[in-house]
């Protein structure tokens, strides 16, 4: 894969003219991001456009006006960064996709109207329902999954209910708004409702289990026809509709009949961006939220609650750590320290503050001097928490330095991870090694190596790790596009073929190694962490 804006310039201007660049989209939780590549797959601009999620009526939410607004104006950002760096607006494209982040529950009614705001995966509002299909199930069933919202809402007896003939997830919601399809691929659709691996499709035994439990309360509930149609990576997944067209770009200039790939997850998306979709290899994504993808072997022997099932975007079976709670107390700390600097009359950008915090953090003690860091903003539930509150809790005898303060902070991002993480080792499962991305991993050397020793298994960075999601649901649409010129898929390579042979063959990669005093150290660190919850639990019950 080309590094970004290599090439002659002409042929790339050549290239965007003539509608051969893709295109990927995808809607984080505090960044929507906006990603166009060449034939080569090389980065070649972006875009992007900052959000925030609400707290409304207890229900973190975002708003669909806020959906469409973040996407006009991370396209336009797009579009901008093309016409400075090319001196071209681009008016169609080979393909393109959309991603967003996981879960959550947006029902609609037969008219196309939501029925009730968007729960985003953060809520923990479903423990319930989420309990009572995991015994039926026999199956992890997490609270920030759709069917999970959906029969809470059913045990709850909420008015929307009987007015429901649909419900999707972000990625599904704004695929829709583009297309006027109803579909979604199968890694995002895992999140939604548990997968048959061999089928591709929801899980029929379970499907039948959940309509003769939903009788009881909603007779005549077939969640099957609410769902969203599964599809593979490589599926053709509709066109951009002239409504959808003038969704993206207000201007005009956007012609609609682009190609769609099947929308995905963060998730999906990450393991594409990382190349990390055959066995024994997995994935870490560090933003608002943190999570491990790995893909199994084999099906895991235990049902545990710390362990989600869920999907490859070519449908192969992942385990998933997933953790609520990621960098947003780090960047809030990194912000206190800006400010800091600011009071002081030297002003700094926070691309220079993270770098001052994290090369501290290197001379940091190995087991954080006697110093915790939890970042629950939200409630976890993978350590039973249905509220956060952010702690930083020291013994008397703890060093607190601003290397241990920065060592401690960037360790309790990997906290709640690593517990998980321990849980599907003790599943017997290998890991040959992990890929990281996402903004967390900018700054070379230090978050890579902390969590090698967090997890203590290799941790590789590539050169895409800044570029993320959007990169990688940009290069899922390049695959579509590859399939749809091969006749339709016959004959085009697997996906996993495809980003071996076209997209990653000469990527270069950072490996970290676990260092031995940094297992030793965060080992060290976790039990203290473990014991620790109780101060957590403590806080949300007082605080």
């Amino acid at each position: 894969m080309a590094e970004q804006g290599t090439g002659d310039v002409t042929e790339i201007r050549d290239a965007i003219a003539a509608g051969r660049t893709t295109l990927g989209i995808e809607l984080g939780s505090t960044n929507i991001k906006a990603c166009l590549i060449g034939p080569d797959h090389a980065p070649l601009a972006s875009g992007s456009h900052a959000w925030e999620n609400e707290l409304v009526d207890g229900v973190w939410t975002y708003a669909l006006d806020a959906v469409h607004a973040g996407l006009q104006g991370a396209y336009a950002a797009l579009v901008a960064d093309v016409e400075q760096r090319y001196g071209v607006r681009p008016t169609s494209y080979a393909a393109l996709g959309v991603s967003a982040m996981m879960h959550g529950y947006l029902p609609f009614d037969a008219d196309g109207e939501l029925l009730v705001p968007f729960r985003t995966w953060r809520n923990t509002s479903t423990g319930p329902a989420a309990a009572e299909l995991s015994a039926l199930f026999g199956h992890n069933v997490p609270l920030r999954w759709s069917i999970a919202h959906l029969y809470q809402a059913i045990l709850d007896d909420e008015p929307h209910v009987p007015q429901v003939a649909s419900f999707t997830t972000l990625a599904g919601y704004v695929h829709r708004a583009l297309t006027g399809r109803h579909v979604l691929g199968v890694g995002d659709a895992s999140g939604m409702f548990p997968i048959d691996p061999a089928t591709g499709d929801y899980d029929a035994r379970m499907l039948e289990q959940f309509r003769h439990l939903a009788a009881a309360k909603r007779p005549g509930l077939h969640v099957e026809g609410l769902l969203p149609q599964v599809l593979t990576a490589g599926e053709d997944a509709g066109r951009l509709t002239a409504e959808g067209a003038a969704l993206l770009d207000p201007t005009g200039a956007l012609q609609p009949g682009v190609l769609l790939c099947p929308p995905e997850g963060d998730a999906g998306t990450g393991m594409v961006a990382t190349g990390s979709i055959a066995p024994r290899t997995g994935n870490i994504s560090a933003g608002t939220s943190i999570f491990a993808m790995v893909v199994l072997e084999r099906p895991l022997t235990s049902v545990h609650h710390e362990l989600d099932l869920v999907t490859t975007p070519a449908g192969d079976l992942v385990a998933m750590v997933h953790c609520n709670n990621g960098a947003s107390e780090l960047d809030a700390w990194a912000g206190v320290f800006g400010q800091f600097a600011a009071a002081l009359g030297q002003p700094v950008e926070p691309d220079a503050v993270f770098g001052a915090l994290f090369r501290a953090a290197l001379d940091g003690a190995p087991d954080g001097g006697g110093l915790l860091a939890y970042n629950y903003l939200a409630g976890e539930p993978i350590t039973g928490l249905d509220e956060g509150r952010p702690l930083v809790v020291r013994t008397p005898d703890s060093r607190l330095t601003l290397a241990n303060f920065a060592r401690t902070q960037l360790y309790g991002v990997f906290g709640t991870l690593a517990l998980g993480m321990r849980v599907l080792h003790g599943e017997g499962v290998a890991i040959d090694t992990m890929f990281a991305h996402g903004g967390l991993f900018k700054t070379a050397g230090v978050a890579q190596r902390l969590l090698a020793g967090a997890i203590d298994a290799p941790v590789a960075v590539g050169q895409t790790a800044g570029e993320g999601g959007a990169w990688g649901i940009a290069v899922l649409a390049a695959y579509a596009a590859a399939r749809a010129e091969a006749d339709g898929g016959a004959g085009a390579p697997a996906l996993d073929a495809y980003l071996a042979e076209r997209v990653f063959a000469d990527a270069r990669l950072d490996v970290a190694e676990p260092d031995a005093d940094d297992v030793a150290g965060f080992a060290a660190y976790l039990e203290r962490y473990s014991a620790g919850l109780a101060v957590e639990r403590a806080a949300t019950a007082a605080l």
